[in-house]
């Protein structure tokens, strides 16, 4: 897993992620930090203590789908893939893979859910 992580100015200056309270914002860039290659994480309480953030501050980020959630409890970052690129080289792909599965690429390069 990489150490260095970035973020697209189109998913952190949209007026939806803008309009989302500090905390909640906070949640998501430590969300971003601690996944893995692909963009998934299942260290959510561990970002929502180093945010300083509350329950309500992951269900606005699930409402607004900025993060989408498996039953299993992983979360994966929708934008990631228009945040992170890895070269092959660097790349570790998810142990998540039954989460990954379900998953499908829009043309922005956002993740979506596949349907039943």
């Amino acid at each position: 897993m990489a150490d260095r992580r970035m973020f697209s100015k189109r998913v952190t200056d949209s007026d939806a992620f803008i309009e989302m309270p500090s905390a909640t914002q906070a949640l998501y860039f430590h969300l971003n930090q601690a996944a893995d290659d692909d963009g998934f994480n299942n260290q959510i309480q561990v970002a929502m203590m180093k945010a300083h953030a509350s329950a309500d501050d992951l269900k606005i980020l699930l409402m607004k789908r900025f993060i989408i959630r498996f039953e299993s409890g992983v979360i994966v970052i929708k934008h990631w893939r228009m945040h992170n690129t890895l070269r092959k080289d660097r790349y570790t792909p998810t142990s998540f893979q039954e989460e990954f599965s379900q998953l499908g690429i829009k043309e922005n390069q956002s993740y979506s859910l596949l349907p039943d």
